[in-house]
């Protein structure tokens, strides 16, 4: 009778623990989840405030922006940098150093000149290149034509690995 009382005891011991670690790994991952929910919208705002007043994807053409499509930046730094972490921090690097003759982008250098450089802080920097990298950016209605003109397709744009400092 011991016996069964002290296993009986025991398995509700075991399941409470258990139904308290379910609990405690649901909590945090829902926290989690939660959070991730909401840094993607951070960081399009971040970007969109901060960014669009130049790299604006609803510009009616080529003509009428003053820096590329972020779909271009995109195109361009994931032919580069294969990985993440690299493709933030050259874009952080970039907007934090922009110089000529470190440019990606020659033929954006060549139309609209060299990005001034930009005081954000770095976090929301990082925070914006990662959304870039993460998502599917709006095309310009006008890219595609544009990028076949200049690029043929796009398929030569990024062609081979250029110096990343």
């Amino acid at each position: 009778m011991k016996t069964l009382i002290f296993t009986i005891a025991l398995s509700a011991l075991f399941a409470s623990c258990k139904q308290n670690t379910e609990k405690a790994y649901l909590a945090a991952n829902t926290q989690e989840t939660a959070d991730l929910k909401t840094q993607p919208d951070e960081a399009y705002t971040l970007m969109k405030n901060n960014c669009y007043v130049c790299h604006n994807p609803q510009a009616a053409s080529h003509d009428d922006i003053i820096a590329p499509p972020f779909k271009a930046v995109k195109m361009r730094y994931t032919n580069v940098y294969d990985n993440k972490t690299d493709f933030i921090n050259a874009m952080v690097h970039w907007v934090q150093n922009p110089e000529e003759e470190k440019a990606l982008m020659r033929g954006a250098v060549n139309r609209f000149k060299v990005m001034p450089k930009l005081d954000f802080p770095t976090e929301d920097l990082e925070k914006i290149a990662a959304y870039i990298y993460d998502n599917d950016l709006e095309e310009p209605t006008w890219m595609e034509e544009h990028m076949q003109k200049q690029h043929g397709n796009g398929k030569g744009m990024g062609k081979g690995k250029m110096n990343k400092n």
